[in-house]
């Protein structure tokens, strides 16, 4: 898979049990790696000391029985001290959500940009053409896009694949959150997804931007072939 090939460091070690103590990393009962845990440590630890904003990571495999996001978020938000920013991934649930408090941090970073499903404007357009119903659908879908945690997590991926899948999308979004904070307060992360995180998001828009172009060879195709037949009857 695509993901395997990018940030290649940070699940070297994927099946090593946490150890260590985290504070950024909340809550982690999906991933478990010291790799990844020491990375966001230390992504989250650099941007409280120069910014003052925590940024909490938290993973669970399911919410408990009639328990929804937004309660469990209720929950956290009355554990932690603002000003904060939550990124929050339940696997079975395969849902994820991002809460600010105070509500004016939602102004440092982009949050319909980090969850949507779309990781370039191509593929927003091809969203837009195929399930877009009205003008107001297709400017929705076209003003967001370069997405860069669900589209890691709708590739497709088998066993001990599934884990590291999970590990580079939560660390993508996390990364992404982490330096548009820091750009808004103009300062500037050493721990930055810069060079790993930017060649796997490249390699992830190549392959979207393959898939895309297919999609229009064969729907450009498929109209041509009709026509066609309408032409010879």
């Amino acid at each position: 898979m695509i993901f395997t090939r990018g940030l290649a460091a940070l699940i070297l070690t994927l099946f090593i049990s946490v150890s260590l103590h985290a504070e950024f990393l909340y809550k982690d009962d999906v991933v478990h790696n010291d790799l990844f845990a020491e990375q966001i440590e230390s992504y989250g630890a650099e941007l409280y000391a120069k910014t003052g904003v925590s940024l909490y990571l938290v993973m669970l495999r399911d919410l408990d029985a009639n328990q929804t996001i937004a309660d469990l978020e209720k929950s956290l938000a009355g554990e932690l001290h603002e000003p904060f920013v939550v990124l929050t991934f339940v696997e079975l649930q395969k849902k994820v959500d991002i809460l600010a408090r105070p509500l004016s941090l939602y102004k440092d970073f982009d949050k319909q940009q980090v969850l949507s499903p779309n990781a370039s404007f191509a593929a927003a357009l091809i969203s837009a053409v195929m399930f877009g119903r009205s003008v107001s659908d297709y400017k929705e879908m076209l003003s967001h896009y370069g997405g860069t945690i669900l589209p890691v997590l709708a590739e497709k991926a088998k066993g001990p694949d599934i884990v590291k899948k999970y590990a580079v999308a939560m660390y993508n979004g996390y990364a992404d959150i982490a330096d548009q904070i820091a750009a808004t307060r103009n300062v500037e992360l050493s721990a930055s997804a810069g060079n790993a995180g930017k060649i796997f998001l490249d390699l992830l828009r190549l392959v979207f931007y393959g898939i895309i172009l297919y999609a229009l060879i064969i729907y450009i195709r498929n109209k041509l072939g009709k026509r066609k037949k309408t032409d010879e009857q």
